[in-house]
């Protein structure tokens, strides 16, 4: 009888190397921690924060309780990143793009034009080093970050002109903040970084042609497609809206063993979840506004001019800060090794049957993922 082969085992989990003789013992502290974020109650980011919230006492069986504020409650929105580093508030919630001014890097843990998506920031994050990187570039403001929420693809550019080509770019004015702003002004087109609550005025009035924002789901009820005529898609500038915590150093070093162990998890439980749930809520959302706007698609040649504008400012950006230049090539070495897997499975994604059957499956030669 031939001998049975053996397989070397391939790959491994670090963290159970790590934890598999840590001594958990259920604490009996009771902690209280105030939270809070640049959302206001009516926007679905909050709820995330509220999620996260919501977990982390479910599975502490409310020994860490977190009371979740709204922005302008105890501080002002953009004075979060302070409030949590001073230890004003124990935790923050945000989207990390909103702190390139304390260091450039962090909108490269946000949202990168042409980057990667929900998948591979979650592969890059949990898998790839990005968790550390992370920690190091929050570590000289007192803080300790956890990815915790992603919105994914943003919706392209509402937009009262119809522009599908660039030199039907050239000139437009359009709301738009960091690294896409700059890359949209070489483009000829005239950018603004709105507020999100003057938005709406704006198009309104005729001072913007376009906007964007985030999502289907968020942007439905701002209503900017009751005051534009067209979707520019795709959502070039950010393939992906991620969202972090960051907890004031000191307040987590405090924290029992059991409990930090159930914020690292709760924190990954929502990153699940808050995908699914506002995904879930697009299928609603672009029905509705396709009642009120016609969805329209750059030209390959226009997607084509935005990604090589976008890779050279991407190189400057990184030649004048090296923290971006550590974080960007770690993402697009993570790309490039993903792709020849990427480009494999290619083919059978879930499509309906009739768009299947139909050939879209292989749209302008690609595979639709």
């Amino acid at each position: 009888m031939a001998a049975e082969k053996k397989y070397a085992k391939f790959g491994e989990d670090p963290r159970h190397n790590a934890w598999k003789n840590k001594k958990f013992e259920t604490s009996k502290d009771k902690v209280n921690w105030r939270m809070t974020g640049p959302w206001t109650t009516g926007i679905l980011f909050y709820d995330i924060m509220e999620h996260f919230a919501d977990s982390v006492r479910a599975a502490s069986g409310g020994r860490l309780n977190i009371k979740v504020f709204p922005a302008g409650a105890i501080v002002p929105a953009m004075e979060t990143f302070d409030a949590v580093s001073k230890g004003v508030v124990e935790v923050g919630h945000s989207w990390p793009g909103y702190w390139k001014g304390k260091n450039e890097a962090f909108t490269a843990f946000a949202s990168v034009p042409f980057g990667v998506d929900y998948e591979g920031y979650n592969i890059w994050y949990y898998e790839r080093g990005g968790a550390k990187m992370m920690d190091e570039i929050y570590a000289p403001f007192n803080l300790v970050p956890f990815f915790c929420g992603n919105s994914g693809q943003e919706l392209g550019l509402h937009s009262s002109k119809r522009a599908t080509s660039m030199a039907d770019f050239k000139g437009m004015k359009v709301r738009t903040p960091g690294w896409y702003m700059d890359i949209l002004t070489r483009l000829g087109v005239s950018v603004t970084p709105l507020p999100g609550g003057e938005i709406y005025l704006a198009l309104e009035r005729g001072i913007i042609d376009a906007c964007e924002f985030s999502s289907p789901a968020v942007n439905l009820p701002m209503g900017f497609h009751e005051i534009t005529k067209y979707v520019i898609e795709p959502g070039v500038h950010q393939p992906s809206c991620q969202f972090d915590i960051f907890i004031n150093k000191q307040a987590w070093e405090k924290l029992p063993e059991d409990l930090k162990a159930i914020v690292e998890i709760c924190a990954k439980e929502t990153q699940l979840w808050s995908y699914s749930w506002i995904e879930n809520l697009n299928i609603k959302a672009i029905e509705e506004m396709g009642k009120k706007v016609e969805f329209v698609s750059m030209d390959d040649d226009t997607l084509n001019e935005f990604a090589k504008v976008t890779h050279a400012y991407l190189e400057e950006v990184k030649a004048q800060h090296p923290d971006v230049k550590r974080v960007l090539e770690s993402m697009e070495l993570f790309q490039k090794e993903y792709a020849p897997w990427r480009k494999l499975r290619g083919g059978v994604a879930p499509w309906p049957y009739e768009t299947y059957i139909s050939g879209e499956q292989k749209v302008k030669g690609t595979h639709l993922q």
